[in-house]
């Protein structure tokens, strides 16, 4: 049986005495804004979510940012303190014993008092801070009684047989304000209290400041979306504020004031500052302070707060366990959402359980979740939940909710409704990748619908591994990544046993993240620490094919090829076409044209009719098969069949591959579009900046260049191409840059140097087993330039055994003598 025990509210105080930590830009702007006052009403606006520790910014403010001068503080969480005359009340008693004197405003409040209590005589024991005052101490003292009636009158008639200085009674008998009390209406009398209470202060301040300090205005306003109603709650604040031109009014809320929008004044008044989060440093501190000082302990809980300093302290309260044997517990959710859900409407808080499911949302999300559970949908509804502190832009015109609150009204739903909610997301984010027009739009719309799907339950591997490829085509690498990130959050919270079929998915798509990154190493070592890919799966299949491409990627291009031909065999389903285009393509790498192509024939023939994106992969792949080659017209066909597929399938990342290939065949054909074309494909990497890719376009633009006998171009195109080749890893593309800088060489007349490019080149083709054209191509360059290797010459021979058909090999050597002379023109 489990003992509850009850604690005190009270212990939550504690925090008020801890360490203050951060908040230095907030305290230095309070700073800059102090010596301005004087020159008209002042009012510095913190403003925060509830919980991120105003309440103690103020505290802090008051006690060292206002040396000198006087200080009152309204807390408007107390109901009395929203009412006017109650909190003019506590301020003047506050001023008043700091030395402020408020004669006028003391009598003008004791008429406005017995106005509202016309049952009652004014006397010491019922009106408030008599003892305060020395002027009504006087007048309750001088007086047994004053009539209902007439008040006023007999308030100044008595003050003017007081004792008191000359001045003073002269100052009362000629206020004409106090003299024609009686003649108003209640809320006339009302606004002359205030009136004279800043008037009172005015005079009391002119040797020494003052700063008014207000916290929690929200209570005051609880919604921002105003109803006319309560639009006017605060209108006795706004008039005392206008009044106080002496002094600094702090005013903390959860939103800033918008008192600008009914009279522009204010925007020149009002300085709001946000008050953020802890930063991870000051969280750490904090703890450290009250005594958590494991690291571990402290990483989980600096975390878990996501910043706020009322989480901190509440972990910290019960930590402690103060007035229970419990060492531990964990900090209650449902404390830190009546944090703040406080002043929110339980109208919109229903709806805002809703929104907590979304992690990101927007005012369409809005109206359709809404509509679905029949809560408002209405603009204004909206513009009242968007206007809260806990809202914030999650950029694209999207809106969030602070982590906090949205884990904690998670907990309010039962798990029926909560994957009810998340079905209806992932199909209106489905529907909203299928309409968006910019990729960048609905790439990232497929990966909220990934993430809602993980949240719904409703999502196997192979539809997650569906969406992320949607995601990265579109050109949304980081959506795709950003999938494989909410893949592995979900699986960590799950018990292993409910998500086996996921955790393949998730290493699937942590090795196709790591090739994107030409991170090799990476990916063989989850190969390594897993279990043996399960071929006849879906993510099986994709995680080996990442393997082989791994191993190709380090130079072992037999044991890819090895892999690539298992899973093309093996795998029943769609996936094995992607092993199946690589397995193509080393075949074309190795020289091996017909079988190439005969491969690429069996993918077009057994790929779906709609599977744009395989289609255009394998058309590409034939235009590389038919560039090496040096069979420029096919090649030119080829890739015209690949934009067109990939046109088809919507994908940018096919469209970006083939401004590459573009500026390459153009180079190698010798056009005279090849530079622009080769600028222009750079400049379509410049967002997505595949390392690779932005490699081969700059040795392109150096072939380009070459051709053009711009020689200082060429080379420093090089430079560029060798440093983005480097980054990605990609081996025989640096030893395609280096046959090219054996060209510049030869134009340069440095035939040894040209020699060495052309021997460290083939020597990495050659440990790769890769391109034998090319080593072709260096072995035909020595022999222009009249020298020779032993290394190359035996490498090319053996190049040339490879070639298949054999009858290609005529029109490849007579295609590469024609390109090696147009680069390097009379060199020898």
């Amino acid at each position: 049986m489990q003992i509850v025990s009850f604690e005190p509210r009270f212990r939550r105080l504690a925090a008020l005495d801890r360490k203050f930590v951060n908040r230095e830009e907030v305290i230095g702007a309070f700073s800059r804004q102090w010596p301005m006052i004087g020159s008209g009403p002042r009012v510095f606006n913190p403003v925060g979510v509830g919980g991120v520790g105003k309440s103690r910014l103020l505290r802090e403010l008051r006690e060292h940012g206002c040396q000198g001068a006087r200080t009152a503080l309204l807390d408007l969480q107390i109901p009395a303190m929203r009412q006017q005359e109650d909190a003019l009340s506590v301020l003047r008693i506050e001023l008043g014993r700091q030395g402020a004197r408020f004669d006028r405003f003391d009598i003008a409040y004791a008429v406005l008092w017995q106005r509202l209590h016309p049952h009652m005589r004014v006397s010491r024991r019922d009106l408030p801070f008599v003892t305060e005052s020395e002027v009504l101490t006087q007048i309750v003292d001088t007086a047994t009684g004053l009539s209902v009636f007439g008040t006023a009158i007999g308030l100044l008639r008595v003050a003017g047989m007081l004792g008191s200085k000359a001045r003073r009674r002269h100052r009362i008998a000629s206020d004409e304000t106090l003299a024609r009390l009686d003649e108003l209406t209640n809320a006339e009398l009302v606004d002359s209290v205030t009136y004279l209470f800043a008037e009172d202060l005015r005079e009391s301040s002119l040797n020494k400041p003052y700063a008014l300090f207000i916290d929690a205005y929200e209570a005051l306003i609880p919604s921002p979306v105003r109803t006319a109603r309560v639009a006017m709650a605060d209108v006795w604040l706004r008039d005392l504020v206008g009044q106080l031109d002496r002094g600094m009014t702090v005013i903390a809320s959860r939103e800033p004031l918008a008192w600008n929008r009914d009279d522009p004044q204010w925007a020149a008044a009002v300085e709001t500052v946000e008050v953020g989060e802890l930063p991870m440093r000051a969280r750490i501190e904090l703890l450290a302070s009250c005594g958590v000082t494991e690291p571990a302990e402290q990483q989980a809980i600096a975390l878990a707060s996501a910043g706020l300093p009322f989480y901190l302290n509440l972990a910290v309260d019960t930590r402690l366990g103060i007035g229970t044997t419990t060492a531990r517990r964990v900090v209650s959710g449902e404390e830190i959402l009546r944090r703040f859900l406080q002043h929110v409407g339980s109208r919109e808080a229903r709806v805002l359980e809703l929104l907590a499911v979304a992690r990101v949302f927007d005012v369409d999300v809005f109206r359709d979740l809404a509509t679905a559970f029949a809560l408002p949908h209405d603009q204004l509804t909206w513009e009242t939940l968007t206007a809260y502190s806990f809202v914030y832009p999650a950029g694209n015109d999207r809106l969030r909710l602070h982590q906090l609150m949205r884990e904690s009204l998670q907990q309010r739903l039962p798990a029926a409704v909560l994957r009810e909610v998340a079905t209806l997301l992932r199909s209106l984010w489905a529907a909203r990748a299928g309409r968006a027009e910019d990729p960048a739009a609905a790439a990232a719309a497929h990966r909220e619908s990934a993430y809602h799907g993980l949240q719904a339950g409703t999502l196997d591997g192979p539809g997650l591994l569906a969406i992320a490829d949607s995601a990265f085509m579109l050109g949304g690498r980081p959506a795709a990544d950003g999938i494989l990130g909410d893949l592995q959050r979900h699986l960590a919270a799950q018990p292993p046993a409910t998500t086996s079929h996921l955790r393949e998915t998730a290493a699937c798509l942590e090795a196709e993240a790591a090739k994107r990154l030409a991170d090799a190493a990476h990916i063989l070592s989850l190969a390594g620490a897993g279990p043996t890919p399960d071929l006849l799966t879906v993510p099986g299949a994709r995680l080996a094919t990442t393997v082989a491409d791994a191993h190709r990627m380090t130079g072992q291009t037999a044991a890819a090829a090895r892999l690539y031909r298992t899973i093309w065999t093996t795998h029943p389903g769609p996936a094995r076409y992607r092993a199946g285009v690589w397995l193509a393509d080393i075949d074309m790498c190795q020289g091996r044209f017909h079988e190439a192509g005969t491969l690429a024939t069996q993918i077009l023939d057994g790929a779906a009719p709609d599977d744009h994106t395989t289609r255009g992969d394998v058309h590409r792949l034939l235009h590389l098969s038919h560039r090496f080659a040096t069979d420029y017209a096919a090649a030119h066909q080829a890739l015209e069949d690949a934009a067109e597929a990939y046109r088809a399938a919507g994908s940018v990342i096919g469209t970006l591959k083939l401004a590459t290939n573009r500026a390459e065949l153009l180079a190698w054909s010798g056009s005279a579009d090849a530079v622009e074309a080769a600028a222009a494909a750079l400049k379509s990497q410049e967002e997505f900046g595949d390392q690779a890719e932005i490699g081969k376009i700059y040795t392109a633009l150096a072939i380009a260049q070459l051709r053009r006998a711009n020689l200082p171009e060429a080379v420093a195109a090089l430079h560029s191409a060798d440093a983005a080749l480097v980054k990605a890893h990609y081996r025989s593309g640096r030893a395609r840059a280096e046959l090219i800088r054996a060209c510049t060489h030869a134009v340069s007349g440095h035939r040894h140097k040209a020699v060495t490019a052309v021997a460290s080149a083939v020597s990495e083709l050659t440990a790769a087993d890769v391109y034998p054209t090319l080593v072709i191509f260096g072995d035909m360059l020595l022999a222009r330039i009249g020298a020779h290797h032993d290394t190359v010459a035996d490498a090319a021979a053996t190049a040339r055994r490879r070639i298949s058909p054999p009858t290609r090999l005529p029109a490849i050597e007579h295609g590469t003598a024609a390109v090696i002379d147009q680069l390097i023109g009379s060199a020898s």
